[in-house]
């Protein structure tokens, strides 16, 4: 278990943003990085994407076209790594994941083990090792570009995008860029993690 206690956010010192304008500002903030590093932690263990094929599969179970539709993107995210890494801007993903796995998580460990192969970073990291920082609190779902600017990720309660609350305030932004770091480096590689806990699983029903 980390002895890490969570920084502080409070939302008074951030700008609350819709889904439309995060996902402008956070596109094109993400595309500006220059040799700067960035993180994303998710800790909620389900989702309700929209406008993903995949997600989709899940929902009605099949399988099988949810690893054939991730597979169709390997070449897209080979390039997407190659981009990254010609601007020195590395994007670090962070996976909470509790046990046993919900049907979403193992959805997305896939789509993670993926990336990782395709040269992008990421780790795994179990609840339990988050549980002092907690208390009464999940840790917040966070994009953080270029130690720059910090987003809460909001959802609504059913797990579906409901914009975010951008913070620019330096000693927010530098404290939380810290702990990510922290949480990072405890981490575990995804690959090394699919391989030991979600490679011999049988497919997760549909949700």
């Amino acid at each position: 278990m980390l002895d890490l206690l969570a920084p502080g956010l409070p939302d008074e010192l951030g700008e609350r943003l819709t889904r439309q304008d995060y996902k402008r500002d956070f596109r094109e903030r993400r595309a500006a990085i220059r040799d700067g590093e960035s993180w994303k932690l998710e800790r909620l263990q389900h989702f309700e994407e929209t406008n993903d094929d995949s997600r989709e599969a899940l929902r009605q179970g099949d399988w099988p076209a949810v690893l054939r539709l991730f597979e169709a993107d390997r070449d897209a995210l080979v390039r997407r790594a190659r981009d990254e890494v010609s601007r020195g801007a590395v994007f670090h993903r962070i996976r909470v994941v509790e046990e046993p796995l919900t049907p979403y998580v193992q959805w997305e460990l896939h789509w993670l083990r993926l990336s990782a192969e395709c040269g992008h970073s990421v780790r795994v990291l179990p609840a339990s090792a988050v549980a002092a920082a907690e208390g009464d609190a999940l840790l917040p779902e966070l994009n953080l570009l270029d130690s720059r600017v910090l987003y809460h990720v909001l959802y609504t309660a059913a797990g579906q995008p409901d914009g975010a609350i951008r913070f620019t305030d330096p000693s927010t932004v530098r404290n939380w860029a810290e702990y990510l770091q922290e949480l990072y480096a405890a981490a575990e590689d995804v690959q090394a993690y699919f391989g030991r806990a979600v490679a011999d699983l049988p497919p997760p029903p549909a949700a």
